[in-house]
């Protein structure tokens, strides 16, 4: 008579069993290996919309293969003479980096003004002609975007941080890689970040 266990069935069953245990397993090994927390599936910061001071648009891409020095910028601060060091900066290292100014009115109120009202005051007094963009919050609920990459290391696979004050520095390298930030106190032509630049 027929029976379901004999040697040679089981020899099959016990072979299929194994294939079956290893095509799982690799499946299972695929599966971590994509996924999406993972640094693989890191945000791009060149996908962040900004918009400038005057309303238009900037494409982060433009600055594909330039550092660039993104700073949370305020007209009233004790440090809001740093603009001339970053004005210095950008205009030494123009060929490598390009200073984003962001004004932001988050820390003792400092930055009032309208949008006009700050570029009128950035240009009069300290003769900026890198790019500002429109008033932005880099804290709380409303935090804007690229705060939200700057300061999340799941973001930007490098390093967590918040904002602690006015004219905080983020460096982002050429590929769009964070590389470091900076504290207020350190001044823009300091060599923790020209050394970065040159």
């Amino acid at each position: 008579p027929w029976r379901i266990n004999t040697k040679e069935s089981y020899l099959y069953k016990k072979t299929m069993f194994k294939k079956l245990l290893g095509g799982l397993l690799l499946v299972a090994t695929l599966g971590c290996a994509q996924n999406p927390s993972s640094s693989n599936a890191m945000e791009s910061i060149y996908d962040i919309s900004l918009t400038d001071i005057n309303g238009a648009s900037i494409d982060l891409s433009q600055y594909r293969g330039k550092k660039i020095l993104f700073v949370n910028v305020a007209s009233e601060c004790g440090f809001t003479s740093q603009y001339d060091g970053l004005q210095e900066l950008y205009t030494t290292y123009k060929d490598k980096l390009v200073v984003i100014g962001l004004p932001c009115n988050q820390f003792g109120g400092q930055e009032p003004g309208t949008e006009a009202q700050i570029e009128s005051f950035c240009r009069a007094n300290y003769s900026v002609d890198f790019p500002l963009t429109a008033k932005i919050e880099v804290k709380g609920d409303n935090q804007h975007p690229l705060y939200q990459w700057l300061t999340n290391k799941t973001k930007n696979g490098k390093s967590s941080s918040s904002v602690k004050w006015n004219f905080q520095k983020y460096l982002v390298d050429e590929k769009g890689a964070l590389v470091d930030y900076f504290y207020s106190i350190t001044k823009p032509m300091n060599k923790k970040i020209t050394g970065l630049i040159q």
